[in-house]
């Protein structure tokens, strides 16, 4: 007879026939997970979801004290997608079923010696939120939990927020805190969304959370055009996403190495950088309307020497200035990485050289074309106040002669066998004496909601013969040691 095989099966059909295997003395024999090393057998478990972890238990006297042995335990409430509507029931339900799943697990460890490595909590704020809060608080006071993490989602999503929903999950929030500041101790990460807070909140929360790594705030502010201090010594990773703050001021963050900024109303710069001797990647990102200043990067950057710098301009108008590179040598002086996103595709890209002139250092450079994330609808352009001009009004560069030796990528997503694509190119392989490969791409891949489709009548190489015109046109016999690429 062939040997029983668990493989292939679904979770809950391989418990049942593992548990039907030991009913059978001489199966037993032929089980090799159960027989497998404890520590082996934990990091099979861990990678399960914690009903199926929990389920295992039942299996045999041996397992059931796994649940109570696990390192890493992550309780997800479910789907964070800001485009799926939360119901009221639905999120009633799902919060319970944390709760319950948080205070089976943890409270079963009571007596167990094994520590908790990681442990991974998303819950929605609410009154029973705090029953989360205060298991978590005393699993902590045992000393039982290493790295900790929370996502507190809001019953409203983004879209459904208003600004009275997000002062009254504010005070949720609060209260949570207030009730529960034991449960953030231990916290090293820490995801908040739609909150409206008072001034002496978001400090109270870097004082309370001391081993604070990552901290992510989404459509969170201390009111409409406030000013935001940040100092903490042990934030490594900063995200502000859709805030309403006039001026974030990261004044002291030493450990600081990742910052992400994205969509901002403020009328002037609305970063500055303090102390962050460490920071090297900085993502900032904005839908820029007539009222935006167009920022210098000299002075927003400030002292900081980043290596690594993303800058987003989701398909609208240009909010980044030229500059000349005496101005830029401090703050690119460390520049290796630099990745212009969402372009519109009426913009030139011939400011973008202003960059490359600037940065003597950088390495890779990759531009973004597409249309896909603008506003097109004439009503809507002038009811929120989008730029009439053009998108690229104001970024007029013309770069003196140059020579650049350290470029050896170039990358073009959305690239259209037109002239200012061509010409770009050409531009780049003339100053950049070094350069060892061009990437053209089709797509423009500029983030997962990228609505990019393939259109009729557009201009990207697929056929041989189009592929030879390209290169032709770019003289790449007089760059021998040019690699060009083409990718679908």
């Amino acid at each position: 007879m062939d040997k029983p095989s668990v493989k292939g099966l679904s979770s809950s059909n391989r418990w049942c026939s593992i548990a039907m295997l030991e009913e059978d003395e001489s199966a037993l024999h032929r089980d090799r997970l159960s027989n497998l090393p404890q520590d082996l057998l934990l990091n099979i478990i861990e990678r399960l979801d914690v009903a199926d972890a929990m389920r295992t238990s039942i299996l045999s006297r041996r397992w059931k004290l796994i649940p109570t042995m696990l390192s890493k335990i992550l309780i997800m409430v479910g789907s964070t997608d800001n485009l799926q509507e939360r119901k009221c029931d639905d999120v009633a339900r799902a919060n319970a079923a944390v709760i319950g799943a948080t205070r089976s697990l943890l409270k079963s460890r009571s007596a167990s010696p094994y520590t908790i490595h990681h442990l991974c909590l998303q819950f929605y704020l609410g009154k029973r939120s705090k029953l989360i809060g205060r298991t978590v608080a005393k699993t902590i006071a045992k000393h039982k939990v290493g790295f900790a993490e929370f996502t507190i989602l809001t019953e409203k999503e983004l879209e459904r927020s208003s600004s009275a929903d997000r002062f009254a999950y504010g005070l949720q929030f609060r209260s949570f805190l207030g009730t529960c500041p034991n449960a953030f101790i231990r916290l090293a990460r820490l995801k908040l969304e739609n909150l409206r807070l008072r001034e002496s909140d978001i400090p109270c929360i870097l004082k309370v959370c001391k081993r604070l790594e990552f901290l992510r705030l989404d459509n969170c502010d201390m009111g409409y055009r406030s000013l935001l201090a940040v100092e903490h010594p042990r934030l490594r990773e900063l995200e502000i996403v859709r805030s309403e703050f006039e001026r974030v001021d990261l004044n002291f963050l030493p450990e600081l190495t990742t910052l992400t900024f994205s969509y901002w109303v403020s009328l002037h710069d609305p970063l500055s950088f303090g102390y962050v001797p460490l920071l090297h990647t900085v993502s900032i990102s904005n839908t820029a309307l007539s009222w935006h200043k167009m920022l210098k990067l000299s002075e927003l950057l400030g002292k900081a020497t980043v290596s690594n710098l993303h800058l987003g301009f989701e398909s609208e108008k240009i909010w980044v200035k030229p500059e000349d590179p005496r101005e830029l040598s401090l703050v690119f002086s460390k520049l290796r990485f630099v990745n212009l996103a969402a372009i519109s595709e009426e913009c030139d890209l011939k400011w973008t050289l202003f960059v490359l002139q600037g940065a003597p250092f950088l390495e890779e450079l990759c531009i973004r074309v597409c249309d896909c994330l603008g506003m097109w609808d004439e009503e809507e352009r002038r009811k929120h106040a989008y730029s009439e001009k053009g998108k690229d009004a104001g970024t007029n560069w013309e770069a003196s002669d140059f020579m650049h030796r350290k470029l050896s990528v170039l990358k073009i997503f959305g690239f259209q066998s037109e002239e200012k694509f061509m010409n770009y190119a050409k531009t780049v392989m003339e100053v950049a004496v070094n350069l060892k490969d061009i990437y053209l791409h089709e797509k423009p891949a500029c983030e997962e909601k990228c609505a990019y489709s393939h259109q009729r009548g557009d201009r990207y190489p697929r056929t041989k013969r189009h592929k030879i015109w390209v290169r032709n046109n770019l003289d790449m016999d007089m760059h021998p040691l040019l690699r060009l690429h083409f990718r679908f």
